[in-house]
C-alpha cells in the first residue's frame, strides 16, 4: 500500500498514519483536532473516505501542536489565535 500519493493538484499527500509519524502526533489526536479545528484542518478524503494530508495540513498540525503543547493555549484559545492569524493573512 502506498504511503504517499499525489492529489489532483499534483501535491504530495500522505495517510493519517504517516502524518502522525511526521508530526509526532498520535492518530486519534489528529482525528480529534480535525473536529476541534475544522475551520483550519481539513484533509482531503479519498473516494473510500481515507484522510489524505497535504503539506499545508502538516504545517497546520505543527502549528496546532506548538500552540497547545508548547505555548499552553487551551483549545478555544488556539482556535481564536488561528482565526486572528488567518484574518491578518487575508488582510495582507
Amino acid at each position: 500500500m502506498a504511503k504517499s500519493r499525489q492529489n489532483r493538484g499534483g501535491e504530495q499527500t500522505v495517510s493519517i498514519g504517516v502524518a502522525g509519524e511526521i508530526t509526532g502526533v498520535e492518530v486519534h489526536t489528529l482525528r480529534y483536532w480535525e473536529r476541534e479545528f475544522e475551520e483550519f484542518l481539513q484533509p482531503e478524503r479519498t473516494p473510500g473516505g481515507q484522510r489524505r494530508y497535504r503539506p499545508s495540513d502538516i504545517r497546520t498540525i505543527f502549528l496546532i501542536k506548538r500552540l497547545l503543547r508548547d505555548e499552553m493555549f487551551s483549545i478555544a484559545g488556539a482556535r481564536k489565535h488561528l482565526r486572528e492569524a488567518s484574518r491578518l493573512q487575508s488582510a495582507a
